[in-house]
């Protein structure tokens, strides 16, 4: 326990004016952390993680199925190179614990925002209770300025009709918001994003035919565009 104790001091960097901590910002401590890693209470107190069923075919996991390292932020503490997967079929971030070879749950609730390796960018919103595939309140955040642009990315199962070795399989979907104060706007069209942000309609569409940019053909790069114009409101 003491050497736990000394290696949180030690790698801890408290930084005044509301900067978020950075637990092993020293390089050279980083292994250190690897080994400590499991007995961070922040990240192991959500219980231990339980496999989807190997009757559904695919995976319930966003981007990749094996543990990559990604960066990871609770309450207002930063944790780098942390081995996470995101299970987007049950909206929960899963670490792994190292000696008891465990995939272990982070509590939602705690998790201030974490980034995988693939440079996705996801953060933990309350609210949107009436949507029904908030759950955790997980979402990946694709662009921000005045408003938020957000993408719930969640999976579900299909049953199998055909004689197979599987019952079902997980098919993916996404859902956009905008979101602003606290506030979630729902998001299935180009007139409706343009509506919600308040922009001029005939300049912003004139200005999204230059730019090439079609919702329903890439509503990430369209929302990440929209945005921006958000600022100039």
């Amino acid at each position: 326990m003491q050497k736990i104790i000394f290696f949180l001091f030690t790698t801890t960097c408290f930084v005044s004016n509301g900067v978020a901590q950075v637990v092993g910002g020293d390089l050279a401590y980083l292994t250190e952390y690897r080994e400590q890693l499991p007995y961070f209470q922040e990240l192991i107190t959500g219980g231990q993680y339980a496999e989807a069923s190997r009757l559904i075919q695919g995976d319930p996991y966003f981007a990749s199925r094996q543990f990559e390292k990604g960066r990871l932020s609770i309450n207002g503490i930063v944790y780098p190179e942390v081995p996470l997967l995101y299970d987007s079929y049950l909206d929960q971030l899963v670490t792994f614990h190292p000696i008891f070879n465990q995939k272990i749950l982070i509590k939602p609730e705690k998790i201030d925002g974490f980034t995988l390796s693939n440079g996705s960018s996801f953060r933990f919103l309350s609210g949107n209770s009436g949507y029904s595939r908030n759950q955790n309140g997980i979402y990946e955040i694709l662009g921000e300025s005045k408003f938020k642009a957000l993408a719930k990315r969640y999976k579900t199962t299909k049953a199998l009709r055909e004689m197979s070795q599987f019952d079902a399989l997980f098919v993916e979907k996404t859902d956009f918001f905008l979101w602003k104060n606290g506030e979630f706007f729902p998001v299935s069209s180009r007139n409706q994003a343009i509506e919600i942000i308040g922009l001029n309609p005939k300049d912003t569409k004139k200005e999204l035919r230059a730019e090439g940019l079609n919702f329903k053909q890439s509503p990430e790069k369209f929302l990440r565009y929209l945005v921006t114009k958000s600022s100039d409101q």
